[in-house]
């Protein structure tokens, strides 16, 4: 049962996205370290976290793509999600660092020792060990998610009204982060981590293990929600997301599909947050910023919402963008460049840029196949030969 299931989600385009994301997770790591400085293959050692970071980031616009693309949840506070699954990768981080830190403690990281901390918080323990670190990245957030989600979709919350929620939720959170009293270090965050796994987090086979990780992990996310929408459960799910009144006169529990399909979704962010923060190096309460969900939305449009692989192709692009521009003389004029990209793309590729160009081929092919019916060549047939058969008439 459950082969077939991940079966119904592998069509062409699944095999595509997989095929190109798997490539990049053995061709740039490769490319990296057995590749000489001067070679033009050579993929520099600043690129991997920076390309790895654009890869986090595209599996969190696909988690937000998939709730508002297929089941018309617009999340402005994705970030929250994010940001949990960052800091509970990053408190692993901190507890291996062990006496190596500034103050020598073998147990408290730098910044309880320098706020007189007495003992370690309860919310700290066991993170010392990486499995229940993996655990708590999916569990906060998926946990936060699901009872947000549990009172929201009861009471029948839609629209920009649980827009605003999930921003006042984000919100909240970014507030209570950036106090030194709970535990999580301020507004300085967490950072000044020493390594990973028993590796030095520095290390170029480290970043480029990194980089595949999150390679391979946005594929298999990939697959995994490919293959919920080929099911009768994504069939609901864009019936809710175009009418949502009617799937729940027809006997479906709507409030249960858009939970499901919700706490997945946050649960993809925070592992979209544990990946980045190794790469980064840093987490702090700045994560949290509603603007920070906005600019994942925007990625999502400019991709292309209603596909899967838009919100990957949108975060991609767009955080490539403002790289260039806040790299340079430019910097200032970021947000400009982002807010009228974003206009640009509602006014003339409401579809993104994923969706316009899919549309343009499904186009050209249908002008080439009537072109061929007037010629007097019919379309191919499913159980007949691939060019097709001559029309009779024609063929006399």
């Amino acid at each position: 049962m459950i082969g077939s299931f991940f079966r119904n989600g592998f069509d062409r385009n699944t095999v595509i996205v997989v095929g190109l994301l798997v490539a990049a997770a053995v061709a740039v790591p490769v490319l990296n370290l057995s590749t000489s400085t001067d070679s033009p293959f050579h993929v520099p050692d600043y690129a991997v976290p920076l390309v790895g970071k654009y890869l986090t980031y595209a599996l969190l616009a696909m988690s937000v793509g998939l709730i508002w693309g297929f089941c018309g949840i617009l999340s402005l506070g994705h970030a929250a999600f994010f940001a949990l699954g960052g800091y509970a990768m990053g408190m692993y981080l901190m507890r291996q660092i062990g006496s190596r830190g500034v103050y020598g403690d073998p147990v408290l990281p730098d910044f309880m020792v320098f706020l007189n901390w007495p003992e370690l918080p309860v919310a700290w323990y066991g993170f010392q060990h990486f499995p229940y670190a993996l655990l708590m990245v999916v569990l906060v957030p998926g946990l936060l998610a699901f009872v947000f989600g549990w009172f929201a979709f009861r009471s029948r919350v839609t629209g920009v009204y649980l827009s605003i929620i999930t921003q006042a939720m984000t919100f909240a959170l970014m507030l209570g982060f950036f106090r030194n009293n709970l535990g999580f270090g301020g507004n300085n965050g967490l950072t000044d981590f020493k390594d990973i796994l028993g590796f030095d987090i520095q290390a170029p086979e480290t970043r480029a293990a990194l980089f595949a990780a999150s390679a391979l992990v946005l594929a298999l996310a990939y697959i995994l929600f490919k293959a919920i929408l080929a099911s009768r459960c994504g069939k609901v799910l864009v019936a809710i997301r175009d009418a949502e009144s009617r799937t729940r006169f027809l006997g479906y529990r709507v409030e249960h599909y858009k939970l499901l399909v919700w706490t997945l979704s946050a649960c993809t962010a925070g592992i979209a947050g544990a990946l980045y923060v190794p790469q980064v190096g840093i987490i702090n309460p700045s994560e949290f910023e509603p603007a920070n969900s906005i600019e994942v939305v925007v990625w999502a449009a400019v991709g292309g919402r209603g596909l899967l692989v838009g919100p990957i192709v949108g975060a991609i692009v767009v955080n490539f963008a403002k790289t260039w521009f806040t790299t340079g003389a430019l910097a200032p004029y970021w947000l400009f460049a982002l807010g009228g990209l974003f206009i640009a793309v509602t006014l003339f590729l409401p579809k993104g840029i994923v969706g316009t160009i899919a549309d343009g081929w499904s186009a050209l092919a249908q002008r080439r196949s009537s072109a061929r019916a007037e010629s007097g060549v019919a379309p191919s047939r499913p159980d007949g030969p691939p060019g097709g058969r001559l029309n009779p008439e024609a063929a006399e």
